[in-house]
C-alpha cells in the first residue's frame, strides 16, 4: 500500500484529527500552566512533555495503557513518586 502526505486546507482542523488531538492535549496538560520564558526554554518544556506524553500519561484508546508499554506490578510495596514535566505530572511505580 502506497502512502503520501496530503496537504490539509486552512482552517480546517476535522482533516487532521491526530494533530488536532495532539496539540489540543499539549495545550490543556502543558502550556495552559506555564509561560515560557524564552525559545530554549519552550523546546525543554515541549521535549519533557513528547517524552511524558509517551511514556506515562494514560490513554483511554490503549484502555488507559500508555504508548510505551510498562509492567505493572501488583505487589504490596511502597509508592515512589517522581515528577514528570517540571513537577506539573508525576508517575508512580512500586518499590523495588
Amino acid at each position: 500500500m502506497k502512502m503520501s502526505p496530503v496537504q490539509a486546507s486552512f482552517a480546517s482542523p476535522w482533516q487532521n484529527g491526530v494533530a488536532e488531538r495532539w496539540a489540543e492535549s499539549c495545550r490543556r496538560d502543558l502550556l495552559d500552566h506555564v509561560i515560557a520564558l524564552n525559545e530554549h526554554h519552550l523546546k525543554r518544556l515541549l521535549s519533557e512533555y513528547v517524552r511524558y506524553y509517551h511514556e506515562d500519561r494514560t490513554h483511554l484508546g490503549l484502555r488507559k495503557g500508555t504508548p510505551d508499554y510498562r509492567i505493572r506490578s501488583t505487589a504490596s510495596a511502597h509508592v515512589l513518586s517522581q515528577d514528570r514535566v517540571s513537577g506539573l505530572h508525576h508517575r508512580y511505580d512500586r518499590a523495588a
